[in-house]
């Protein structure tokens, strides 16, 4: 038996949801004007491994002779001033035209194959000698990926699949999340994967016809943007397909022959593993510069496994965006844990045993996975691993929690949804505005005027006031119309995933 609404209802929420997309699109795109040049993580790293990633170019990528580890890149992309070093209140940040005209050897990019090498060949399609331009419009490129893929998922689920889309996504895109889709580097296209992959087939499985065929592709793209971003996405890759196979696996003839798309991704994406030395740090741990721990053996196993929940909460704000500098307020991680954790454990009224099997696996990725790269680091947490190399697996994680299973359905009312809607609101609109005043000003001001005590801002844009207020309404809108007006069908699954 199946109750549906209305038609008139029905015809309502779809015109809601449609504005979901629009105003998303503007919210992550003022998240790509809030910080400069340089601002992600290892930035220096990044750009100078995306202009070089179509291979060596006039004025863009040159060979330095007698340096084969080396490149010469435009100043600005190989400097990138506006980084970690960057203070704001005694000093300018340069961007329009910044180190025109010259070039900068560095040996700081993907010259060795470090990284796989999908992410820096398609965002050197847009790289050129004017870097704001460029810049933001490969900004522009992610947020718009993000949105376009995120909005296909949305047409082509069944109405219980897309409450788990839109609830997920609602409850982990802030403040990271955003942060990284919105900017330069390959962690957005790893963001992206993680919150599409095993979503998508599922999907894949549930569905019938062109649909089912659509959401394959999906997959296969999701699998290829995350591998080809991230060694590390890779392996999530293989987790999601895990996860995916296990809550739709049947005894039919139909299901092993999809089955041969996931085995097809899990191939691929071990294959852009092993070709990338990233793999190397499950063998031999991460060598970046970290005070030595004052344990070792079983205590540092031990301090690890208490601490490494601050990783997860790192995603929704306890740790700091950028080159993790730019500290949060407390009301960013404690809103943003407080909605996960309300949303999650909802989730659970939905229950069956290849859930809770498939919650279980989550979870221990979550936590074996960077306790051993600390271990092999002879790390403690808060050295080395940072979260947004295991925020894929916190959304794979959330999803599955959110995962309608054994015919029971996830229904959330209408107050519980506006609560988390301001919750996660007011979370976003103070992460936005303490990443702007970082760049803007400086670490020492806290007037609450963007407009006020300016050391950086794009020439020509917008007053930083008004790009603020405008990402803060969009996004409050995107998620209300997103989950307000969620489906609220009570439809019967397929037997696969009782």
């Amino acid at each position: 038996m199946q109750f549906t609404e209305t038609e008139p209802r029905r015809a309502s929420r779809f015109g809601s949801i449609i504005l979901v997309p629009v105003f998303a699109l503007i919210a992550l795109m003022c998240w790509a004007f809030a910080s400069p040049i340089g601002s992600s993580p290892d930035d220096d790293f990044h750009l100078t491994s995306i202009w070089c990633g179509l291979g060596e170019r006039p004025g863009l990528c040159e060979a330095v002779p007698g340096h084969p580890d080396q490149r010469a890149v435009p100043f600005a992309v190989g400097e990138t001033n506006c980084n970690r070093h960057f203070v704001g209140s005694v000093e300018t940040c340069p961007i329009d035209g910044l180190g025109a005209g010259s070039m900068i050897a560095t040996a700081r990019g993907n010259f060795s194959g470090e990284y796989p090498p999908v992410y820096y060949a398609a965002m050197s399609v847009f790289a050129s000698t004017n870097f704001t331009v460029s810049i933001l419009l490969m900004r522009a490129i992610n947020v718009l990926l993000f949105v376009g893929i995120t909005s296909l998922l949305y047409y082509l689920l069944g109405p219980s699949r897309r409450r788990t889309l839109v609830w997920t996504w609602s409850i982990v895109i802030v403040p990271l999340g955003a942060f990284l889709i919105a900017s330069n580097n390959p962690s957005a296209w790893a963001v992206i994967s993680g919150g599409t992959l095993w979503l998508a087939l599922v999907g894949y499985f549930e569905r019938r016809g062109w649909r089912s065929i659509v959401l394959g592709c999906v997959a296969a793209l999701a699998a290829v943007m995350g591998a080809g971003a991230r060694a590390d996405a890779a392996i999530y890759s293989v987790i999601a397909v895990g996860l995916a196979l296990l809550m739709t696996v049947a005894r039919t003839r139909e299901f092993w022959l999809k089955a041969i798309l996931p085995l097809g991704i899990v191939i691929v994406a071990g294959l852009f593993y092993l070709v990338s030395n990233q793999s190397s740090v499950a063998s031999g741990g991460l060598t970046g510069t970290h005070p030595p721990s004052a344990t070792g053996g079983f205590g540092l196993l031990w301090n690890n496994l208490l601490q490494v929940p601050s990783l997860w909460s790192g995603v929704l704000g306890s740790w700091g965006l950028g080159w993790l500098d730019t500290i949060m307020p407390a009301v960013v991680p404690v809103l943003g844990v407080l909605a996960f954790g309300a949303a999650t454990y909802t989730g659970l009224v939905s229950m069956s045993a290849r859930k809770l099997v498939s919650l279980v696996i989550a979870l221990a990725a979550l936590v074996a996975i960077p306790v051993w790269v600390l271990t092999k680091s002879s790390a403690v947490v808060g050295q080395e691993v940072q979260p947004r190399y295991i925020m894929p697996l916190v959304i794979i994680f959330a999803g599955v929690a959110l995962l309608q299973a054994n015919g029971r359905p996830i229904l959330f009312t209408r107050l519980q949804a506006i609560v988390v809607v301001i919750g996660v609101s007011v979370a976003n609109a103070a992460a936005l505005h303490t990443t702007m005043r970082r760049y803007i000003s400086g670490f020492n001001v806290f007037d609450w005027n963007l407009d006020h005590f300016q050391h950086w801002w794009w020439t020509g844009a917008v007053p930083p006031m008004a790009v603020w207020v405008v990402g803060m309404l969009a996004f409050a809108a995107a998620v209300y119309f997103a989950l307000a007006h969620a489906p609220r069908e009570r439809t019967m699954l397929p037997a696969s995933v009782a």
